[in-house]
């Protein structure tokens, strides 16, 4: 059976997941949202993981008490779920209220190897 994009994505997003929990673990909550950056870049073309990542980062707000990113992730969790289907994302962004969420950035170089290795299904 032929695996999908998300499954082919998983390992890379889930263990750019495990480093943000890490981060979060020793209190390093800059390193923690940089990680859920990485794993948005790496799962936003797929639904699944684009949605997930989303929430990750609403939670993140929440207990950092950040009203603005709070408010960006509950605009960015609706587009998530209801444009990534359609491929209305812009590669590269990396998920942030600092970032508007129709802005495509440049994806890291070892990023961009991960998504075309499992986009390739190799």
């Amino acid at each position: 059976m032929q695996r999908t994009f998300s499954q082919r994505i998983a390992s890379y997003v889930e263990a750019e997941l495990a480093n943000a929990k890490l981060a979060r673990s020793v209190g390093d909550i800059q390193q923690e949202f940089a990680h859920l950056e990485r794993a948005h870049v790496l799962g936003q073309e797929s639904t699944y993981w684009h949605v997930k990542v989303h929430v990750l980062m609403l939670m993140w707000a929440t207990r950092n008490h950040s009203v603005r990113e709070m408010l960006g992730q509950v605009f960015r969790i609706v587009g998530a779920a209801t444009k990534t289907v359609f491929g209305l994302v812009p590669q590269g962004n990396t998920g942030g209220a600092n970032v508007s969420p129709f802005k495509k950035i440049p994806i890291a170089p070892e990023l961009a190897t991960l998504i075309q290795k499992a986009k390739s299904g190799v």
